[in-house]
Protein backbone atom coordinates (compact mmCIF):
# COMPACT_ATOMS: atom_id res chain seq x y z
CA UNK A 1 0.00 0.00 0.00
CA UNK A 2 1.25 3.43 -0.91
CA UNK A 3 0.16 6.49 1.02
CA UNK A 4 0.44 9.76 -0.86
CA UNK A 5 0.02 13.12 0.77
CA UNK A 6 -1.04 15.82 -1.68
CA UNK A 7 -0.39 19.01 0.26
CA UNK A 8 -0.94 22.54 -0.97
CA UNK A 9 2.18 24.59 -0.28
CA UNK A 10 5.81 24.23 -1.17
CA UNK A 11 9.32 25.15 -0.12
CA UNK A 12 9.04 23.81 3.41
CA UNK A 13 11.77 24.77 5.88
CA UNK A 14 14.52 22.25 6.54
CA UNK A 15 13.15 21.37 9.98
CA UNK A 16 9.94 20.15 8.33
CA UNK A 17 11.75 17.91 5.87
CA UNK A 18 13.91 16.58 8.69
CA UNK A 19 10.92 15.93 10.93
CA UNK A 20 8.93 14.15 8.22
CA UNK A 21 11.94 12.10 7.11
CA UNK A 22 12.53 10.93 10.68
CA UNK A 23 9.28 8.96 10.50
CA UNK A 24 9.20 8.17 6.77
CA UNK A 25 12.53 6.33 7.06
CA UNK A 26 11.08 4.09 9.76
CA UNK A 27 8.09 2.97 7.69
CA UNK A 28 8.34 -0.23 5.68
CA UNK A 29 7.96 -0.26 1.89
CA UNK A 30 4.40 -1.57 2.11
CA UNK A 31 3.38 1.41 4.28
CA UNK A 32 5.32 4.07 2.41
CA UNK A 33 4.45 7.78 2.75
CA UNK A 34 5.10 9.98 -0.29
CA UNK A 35 4.58 13.72 -0.24
CA UNK A 36 3.69 15.69 -3.34
CA UNK A 37 3.53 19.44 -3.03
CA UNK A 38 0.82 21.38 -4.83
CA UNK A 39 1.41 25.01 -5.81
CA UNK A 40 -0.70 27.61 -4.03
CA UNK A 41 -3.42 29.35 -5.98
CA UNK A 42 -2.71 32.96 -6.82
CA UNK A 43 -3.11 35.15 -3.78
CA UNK A 44 -2.29 38.76 -3.08
CA UNK A 45 -3.93 42.03 -2.30
CA UNK A 46 -7.62 41.85 -3.27
CA UNK A 47 -7.19 38.23 -4.37
CA UNK A 48 -10.23 36.13 -5.22
CA UNK A 49 -9.98 33.35 -2.60
CA UNK A 50 -12.57 31.16 -4.36
CA UNK A 51 -10.51 31.35 -7.54
CA UNK A 52 -7.32 30.48 -5.65
CA UNK A 53 -8.98 27.46 -4.05
CA UNK A 54 -10.34 26.39 -7.44
CA UNK A 55 -6.81 26.56 -8.88
CA UNK A 56 -5.51 24.42 -6.01
CA UNK A 57 -8.37 21.96 -6.41
CA UNK A 58 -7.65 21.54 -10.12
CA UNK A 59 -3.97 20.91 -9.39
CA UNK A 60 -4.95 18.28 -6.85
CA UNK A 61 -7.43 16.66 -9.27
CA UNK A 62 -4.68 16.48 -11.88
CA UNK A 63 -2.61 14.38 -9.44
CA UNK A 64 -5.40 11.99 -8.42
CA UNK A 65 -5.55 8.48 -9.81
CA UNK A 66 -8.92 6.85 -10.23
CA UNK A 67 -8.28 3.83 -8.01
CA UNK A 68 -7.07 5.54 -4.82
CA UNK A 69 -8.97 5.82 -1.55
CA UNK A 70 -9.22 9.57 -0.88
CA UNK A 71 -9.04 11.00 2.64
CA UNK A 72 -9.49 14.76 3.04
CA UNK A 73 -7.84 16.26 6.11
CA UNK A 74 -10.24 18.90 7.39
CA UNK A 75 -11.08 20.59 10.66
CA UNK A 76 -14.72 19.47 10.19
CA UNK A 77 -13.71 15.88 9.53
CA UNK A 78 -14.06 13.05 12.01
CA UNK A 79 -11.39 12.95 14.71
CA UNK A 80 -9.66 9.58 15.18
CA UNK A 81 -7.64 8.29 18.06
CA UNK A 82 -4.33 6.70 17.17
CA UNK A 83 -5.96 3.30 17.66
CA UNK A 84 -8.74 4.26 15.25
CA UNK A 85 -6.17 5.45 12.72
CA UNK A 86 -4.42 2.08 13.04
CA UNK A 87 -7.75 0.33 12.39
CA UNK A 88 -8.38 2.55 9.35
CA UNK A 89 -4.88 1.86 8.04
CA UNK A 90 -5.37 -1.87 8.51
CA UNK A 91 -8.64 -1.66 6.57
CA UNK A 92 -6.88 0.28 3.80
CA UNK A 93 -4.09 -2.28 3.68
CA UNK A 94 -6.49 -5.23 3.54
CA UNK A 95 -8.50 -3.57 0.75
CA UNK A 96 -5.36 -3.44 -1.37
CA UNK A 97 -5.89 0.14 -2.48
CA UNK A 98 -3.44 2.98 -2.36
CA UNK A 99 -4.38 5.93 -0.18
CA UNK A 100 -4.21 9.62 -0.98
CA UNK A 101 -4.46 12.19 1.81
CA UNK A 102 -5.44 15.75 0.85
CA UNK A 103 -4.36 18.90 2.69
CA UNK A 104 -5.68 22.17 1.31
CA UNK A 105 -4.11 25.58 1.26
CA UNK A 106 -4.50 28.41 3.78
CA UNK A 107 -8.23 28.60 3.03
CA UNK A 108 -8.85 24.85 3.09
CA UNK A 109 -10.03 22.50 0.39
CA UNK A 110 -12.51 23.54 -2.24
CA UNK A 111 -15.94 22.09 -1.26
CA UNK A 112 -16.20 19.91 -4.40
CA UNK A 113 -12.88 18.24 -3.53
CA UNK A 114 -14.01 17.63 0.01
CA UNK A 115 -17.31 16.19 -1.21
CA UNK A 116 -15.62 13.62 -3.44
CA UNK A 117 -13.42 12.27 -0.63
CA UNK A 118 -14.14 8.78 0.68
CA UNK A 119 -13.44 9.97 4.25
CA UNK A 120 -12.92 13.26 6.04
CA UNK A 121 -10.43 13.20 8.90
CA UNK A 122 -9.60 15.90 11.42
CA UNK A 123 -6.22 15.48 13.05
CA UNK A 124 -7.06 18.34 15.44
CA UNK A 125 -9.80 20.87 16.09
CA UNK A 126 -7.03 23.46 16.28
CA UNK A 127 -5.92 25.43 13.26
CA UNK A 128 -2.42 24.13 12.64
CA UNK A 129 0.33 25.45 10.40
CA UNK A 130 0.68 23.22 7.35
CA UNK A 131 4.36 22.44 7.96
CA UNK A 132 3.48 21.05 11.38
CA UNK A 133 0.60 19.01 9.91
CA UNK A 134 3.08 17.16 7.70
CA UNK A 135 5.23 16.16 10.67
CA UNK A 136 2.24 15.20 12.82
CA UNK A 137 0.79 13.12 10.01
CA UNK A 138 4.06 11.27 9.39
CA UNK A 139 4.45 10.53 13.10
CA UNK A 140 0.87 9.33 13.50
CA UNK A 141 1.15 7.04 10.48
CA UNK A 142 4.34 5.60 11.95
CA UNK A 143 2.63 5.18 15.32
CA UNK A 144 -0.37 3.47 13.69
CA UNK A 145 1.94 1.08 11.85
CA UNK A 146 3.75 0.21 15.10
CA UNK A 147 0.39 -0.59 16.69
CA UNK A 148 -0.45 -2.90 13.81
CA UNK A 149 2.77 -4.87 14.18
CA UNK A 150 2.78 -4.92 17.99
CA UNK A 151 5.87 -2.70 18.32
CA UNK A 152 6.24 -1.03 21.74
CA UNK A 153 6.59 2.54 20.32
CA UNK A 154 2.98 3.31 21.30
CA UNK A 155 3.11 2.94 25.06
Amino acid sequence: MRIRLLAVGSKMPGWVEEGVDTYRKRLPRDFNLEIEEIALGQRGKNADIAKARAQEAQRIRDKLRGDEYVVALEVKGKPWTTEQLAQEADTWRMAGRDIVLLVGGPDGLEPSLSAMADKKWSISPLTLPHPLVRIMLAEQLYRAWTLLIGHPYHR
